[in-house]
């Protein structure tokens, strides 16, 4: 087998992400599974494992340019793309993102084979490799730190200021004390289940969505909702998942129940821009609608929920939404407005152990494909351009 080195780069995009595609351990891992790799690592000083810590595992730091294979996170600027290679990250230019028109374009004029990992999918189209458990573990949090914030409950540390994911467990155990609010959560898949993971670590039991609209609890409680519980046929009839997926046109929202009897909502399911929104402005307006705290972990801006009007960031991650008006402001500032938590790269709260999962499935599910031979064709459906060709 002819050698490869990989080099995993260091990050460029501003601001910059401190995740890496394999942590110290996974890359000592990786050299010995496969005896042929040798993997480089480019320094960085804001990466979330120092250089020592590959160096105390013995591997290498330095220059990457020699490398056949280049891993990074997040989009990769223009200046440091190297002609000829291999790079694998998020591009962000699959639905042809205007943003990153100039980056694809650079890209082939510099026949570059680009993996993109959004489009690592096995033969069903399900994703091999992301981070969106993390996505849901931290904007679940987020959304708790908020509520403890704005009702004076209890304080919690920032996620980004625990070590990984087993400091932030701690710190819910540790620190949340509830009232008997109840919280909705909406989806299935990766994000909601990463919601899920911090809300049953925070003690908040699980009810369904019958008991969650009819009976009052004596303890903080939440529910999981899918599509099926709050979409209704235009023209009457029982809910189809396929139907919905397919025509979303054909069903309106039946949300609005939830919104009289919530506190707080966590929106962690896809949309579809042709399915109905969740809710309205005008249904914020009126005197029913009880939700006073919005975590929107899928940030979709003008999207399903109507208050997101704009992404936040990590250092400020929340802001204040009035509906009569349609503005935002400062947080805490009038007790009628509803306050959003709209962060649109969660994970890079917890870097740590975001990336040793993301790591963790790129060694398990791509790697053989990558460095040997793709059987399944995972590497084939997910290069998304190769010397002058974009797929």
């Amino acid at each position: 087998m002819k050698p490869i080195k990989i080099g995993l780069i260091r990050e460029g995009k501003i601001p910059p992400d401190k995740r890496v595609a394999f942590t110290p351990l996974q890359a000592q891992e990786i050299e010995q599974r496969f005896p042929n790799v040798k993997i480089i690592v480019e320094p960085s000083e804001i990466r979330c494992y120092k250089e020592s810590e590959y160096q105390e595992v013995g591997i290498s730091i330095g220059d990457v340019s020699e490398c056949d294979i280049l891993m990074g996170i997040k989009e990769v600027p223009v200046k440091n793309l190297i002609d000829e290679k291999t790079f694998l990250f998020f591009s962000h230019t699959m639905k042809k993102q205007p943003y990153n028109k100039r980056l694809l374009q650079e890209i082939l004029g510099k026949k570059i084979r680009l993996i993109d990992y959004e489009a690592l999918k096995d033969v069903q189209g399900n994703r091999l490799v992301a981070f969106g458990r993390f996505a849901g573990i931290v904007g679940a949090y987020n959304g708790l730190w908020v509520y403890g914030n704005r009702f004076k409950k209890y304080s919690l540390r920032r996620a980004f200021e625990c070590f990984d994911i087993n400091d932030l467990k701690l710190e819910i155990r540790k620190k949340i004390k509830l009232p008997p609010i109840k919280i909705i959560l909406t989806g299935a898949g990766r994000v909601a289940k990463g919601s899920m993971e911090t809300l049953d670590t925070a003690g908040i039991r699980k009810v369904s969505a019958s008991d969650f609209l009819t009976k009052t609890f004596k303890e903080a409680v939440y529910v999981q909702l899918s599509s099926a519980d709050y979409h209704v046929r235009k023209e009457g009839g029982n809910f189809n998942r396929e139907e919905f997926h397919l025509h979303p046109e054909r069903y309106k929202s039946d949300f609005a129940k939830f919104t009289k009897v919530g506190d707080i909502l966590m929106a962690g399911a896809f949309w579809n821009p042709n399915a109905p929104v969740l809710f309205t402005r005008e249904d914020m307006l009126d005197s029913q609608f009880k939700i006073k705290v919005v975590a929107d972990i899928t940030c979709d801006i003008n999207g399903s929920v109507p208050c997101t009007k704009k992404p936040s960031a990590i250092p400020d991650p929340i802001y204040d939404y009035d509906p009569a008006i349609d503005s935002t402001n400062p947080p805490f500032n009038n007790q009628h407005y509803i306050t959003v938590m709209a962060v649109d790269n969660l994970p890079c709260e917890l870097p740590r152990s975001a990336s040793e999962e993301f790591g963790r499935d790129l060694i398990d599910k791509i790697l053989k494909p990558l460095l040997a031979e793709d059987i399944g064709g995972i590497i084939e459906r997910g290069t998304i351009a190769k010397k002058w060709i974009a797929h």
